[in-house]
């Protein structure tokens, strides 16, 4: 069987000369937690936008090669039409309705996506805190409780791939454990495909199943998560483990291989 989701050797513009990706090839398997690791800049919310259509906001687009999901080719169609295939992206820095409170930010959502009281009950059953805050203006909540918002209100669009960009970036480490196990759960329980991207690679590759390290634009390396956790560079760039370095080109190990950080 095919994976779920395959870019295709994608090279990515913005504006319309600024190259951003190259030739960006990676899969996703249906059923598996997959995740992109990279530092600031390394391309990774510029993937999950080509892959949800909404980069055509920001005049970018794939240039070159293809995206696919399910076997069909999704390389720059609009955002509906690929959210109504099931992708459903959830945006770096909590993109709510800040001014209505938590209710009617999930009333609005529900409405346009045709969710019922049985549907949005059960996904508020993964964010009990938001039950506590209902009647609360949703920009009034805190950080967490915002990423928590932002993720209930994608699940109301019943995802088969659920993208989560950053979703610990400026959150407190309980949170981002009590976050990352609501995702774990979601994935266990309701059998979503999730591509998440993430500068956490700690976090992220404690429960995913495969992963990609992106550095400018590029794949530098992949592998399944377990493999990638005990990765003499990972574990050192990434994880902070082992010895500090004064620089990566002193190493002799690392020069073969390309920078990440």
């Amino acid at each position: 069987m095919p994976p779920m989701l395959t870019v295709s050797n994608a090279e990515i513009m913005y504006h319309p000369y600024i190259l951003v990706i190259k030739n960006l090839s990676l899969a996703v398997e249906k059923g598996t937690i997959t995740c992109i690791l990279g530092p600031n800049g390394a391309g990774k919310s510029t993937t999950l936008k080509a892959i949800s259509g909404v980069i055509k906001y920001e005049r970018g687009k794939v240039t070159r090669g293809s995206i696919s999901f399910e076997g069909e080719d999704i390389t720059n169609r609009e955002p509906d039409d690929i959210a109504k295939r099931g992708v459903i992206y959830v945006m770096e820095g909590r993109r709510i309705f800040k001014e209505l409170t938590v209710k009617e930010n999930i009333d609005a959502v529900a409405y346009t996506t045709g969710a019922g009281p049985d549907e949005v009950k059960a996904v508020l059953d993964y964010f009990p805190r938001l039950r506590e805050r209902f009647s609360e203006r949703a920009g009034n909540l805190s950080g967490g409780e915002q990423q928590m918002l932002a993720i209930a209100l994608a699940l109301l669009h019943k995802p088969k791939l659920l993208m989560l960009d950053e979703p610990s970036l400026g959150l407190a480490p309980k949170v981002v454990s009590q976050l990352y196990s609501t995702i774990v759960e979601l994935h266990r329980n309701e059998g979503i495909t999730i591509l998440l991207a993430e500068q956490n690679a700690r976090k992220a590759l404690e429960i995913s199943d495969y992963g990609y390290v992106m550095e400018n634009g590029r794949i530098v390396t992949e592998g399944p998560a377990d493999v990638l956790r005990e990765d003499k560079d990972i574990r050192e760039f990434y994880l902070g483990m082992g010895k500090a370095r004064a620089g990566y080109k002193s190493v002799k190990w690392y020069r073969r291989k390309k920078r990440w950080v």
